[in-house]
C-alpha cells in the first residue's frame, strides 16, 4: 500500500512539471523498485560509489545488462523531491553526447529515485585534484573545456527549452574510461523562457562558482553559467580550490587570477605542468576565463562564443585538424590576443575594484548546498 500511495504521490508530480507532449516519457522511463533491488544486491554497502548530505549513490545492473549508477536520497524533505521532479523533467528533454543520460526512475519510495548511466571515471575535481604533480594533460584540459562549453551552449540555446544548469563546477563534470566529459546534477537547474532575459528565483549553487550579480539581484539568466564556466576553466588552469582558495592578500582565486593576468605574471599562480606544456593557446585560455567571469553579466560571451573560440585555439594546436570554425561564425569568436588593451578592461584601478567587490560577495556570502 506504501509503495503504491508513493507511486502515485511522485507520478502526479512529475507528470505536472514534464512537458505536455512528453508526458509519456513518465511511463516509459520509470523502474520498479524490486528492479533497482536486484541491481544493487539490495542496496548492498558495497555497491556504494559515494555520496554525501543529499544521499548515497550506488553501482547496478539492470535486468538489461546495462550498468547503471542509482541516486538515492537519505531524507525525506521535499526539497529533494522538488530537486528529483525538477532533474527527471529536465533530463528527459537532453539528448546531447556530454551531458549525463537519465534511464529512468523509482517512483515507489517515499523519496524517489534517479537511475543514470555509469560513468567510470569519476569527477573532473577527482583527477585536477589528485595527489601528486601530475594531472590530466593541458591538451586533455582543453578538450574538457570545449565539451562542456558545448553542452552548456546547446542548453543554452539549442534545447527544446533555454535550460540554465546553475551549478556548473568541477565536481559536476564526470569523465568517462575515455576523459569524455558528461555533465551532470540537473536537480537545480531551470527552465527559462526564449521570451524573458532572466528569471527571479532563490539564490542557490555552489560558493566559490556562484556568479556574484545572481547573488546579489536574485536574477538568474544563461550568463549565470558563463561565470560558474569560466571559475572552472581557472581550475583547470591552476588546480586550485575555487571555493577554499585564498591569495596571501586575502584575495579569492578569481580577483588574485584577474590581478596576476593584468600584470603578465600568471606563471605565479598556473599548475607547472600546464606551464611545462606551455603554449601560447594556454594565455588565451586564461584570457577567456578572464572575459567570462566579468563582474556584469553583460560584458561576459554567450557559451555558443565560448564554444567557438576554444575550438579555434584548439585547431590552431593541430589537436583536432577537422573543428576548425565557420567563416559564418568569425564574427562570434572572441577575441583573445591579449592582455587586453584599456578600453576593454578600463583601468586597472577599475579592474581591481571590480573584483574585490566580487570577493568580498564570495568571502560573506553563506549559501552552501
Amino acid at each position: 500500500m506504501l509503495k503504491r500511495k508513493f507511486f502515485e504521490q511522485n507520478r502526479g508530480q512529475l507528470l505536472q512539471q514534464l512537458v505536455s507532449q512528453r508526458a509519456d516519457i513518465a511511463e516509459r522511463m520509470i523502474i520498479p523498485l524490486e528492479e533497482l533491488e536486484k541491481a544493487t544486491n539490495n542496496f548492498d554497502k558495497a555497491r556504494e560509489l559515494g555520496g554525501g548530505g543529499h544521499g548515497t549513490v550506488y553501482k547496478g545492473i539492470l535486468s538489461d545488462l546495462h550498468v547503471v549508477a542509482i541516486k538515492r536520497p537519505k531524507k525525506v524533505v521535499q526539497k529533494e523531491i522538488d530537486e528529483f521532479i525538477n532533474e527527471v523533467a529536465i533530463l528527459s528533454q537532453i539528448n546531447h553526447r556530454n551531458v549525463v543520460k537519465l534511464y529512468g526512475c523509482c517512483l515507489e519510495t517515499e523519496v524517489p529515485m534517479l537511475v543514470y548511466e555509469f560513468i567510470s571515471n569519476g569527477t573532473l575535481y577527482d583527477h585536477l585534484h589528485v595527489e601528486g604533480p601530475r594531472s590530466l594533460s593541458w591538451s586533455d584540459r582543453l578538450r574538457i573545456a570545449i565539451e562542456t562549453a558545448k553542452s552548456l551552449a546547446y542548453l543554452h540555446s539549442t534545447a527544446s527549452i533555454p535550460i540554465i544548469h546553475r551549478d556548473i563546477k568541477s565536481v559536476n563534470i564526470l569523465l568517462d574510461d575515455t576523459l569524455t566529459t558528461k555533465v551532470a546534477d540537473f536537480g537545480a537547474s531551470r527552465y527559462i523562457s526564449v521570451e524573458k532575459s532572466g528569471l527571479t528565483t532563490m539564490v542557490q549553487g555552489t560558493i566559490g562558482y556562484l556568479d556574484p550579480m545572481y547573488f546579489y539581484t536574485e536574477r538568474l539568466t544563461e550568463k549565470s553559467d558563463v561565470y560558474s564556466f569560466g571559475v572552472m576553466v581557472v581550475e583547470l588552469l591552476t588546480r586550485k580550490k575555487p571555493f577554499s582558495y585564498l591569495s596571501p592578500s586575502g584575495d579569492g582565486i578569481v580577483a588574485h587570477f584577474a590581478m596576476l593576468f593584468a600584470e603578465d605574471n600568471l606563471s605565479q599562480i598556473l599548475d607547472p605542468q600546464v606551464i611545462n606544456e606551455w603554449s601560447k593557446e594556454v594565455h588565451e585560455v586564461a584570457a577567456l576565463a578572464i572575459a567570462c567571469t566579468q563582474l556584469k553579466g553583460e560584458d561576459r560571451p554567450t557559451m555558443r562564443q565560448v564554444e567557438l573560440t576554444l575550438e579555434n585555439l584548439q585547431s590552431s594546436m593541430h589537436i583536432v585538424s577537422d573543428n576548425v570554425v565557420d567563416e559564418e561564425f568569425e564574427n562570434d569568436v572572441i577575441p583573445t590576443n591579449c592582455p587586453m588593451n584599456e578600453h576593454e578592461r578600463g583601468s586597472d584601478e577599475d579592474s581591481t575594484r571590480q573584483y574585490s567587490m566580487e570577493e568580498e560577495f564570495m568571502i560573506s556570502s553563506r549559501y552552501p548546498r
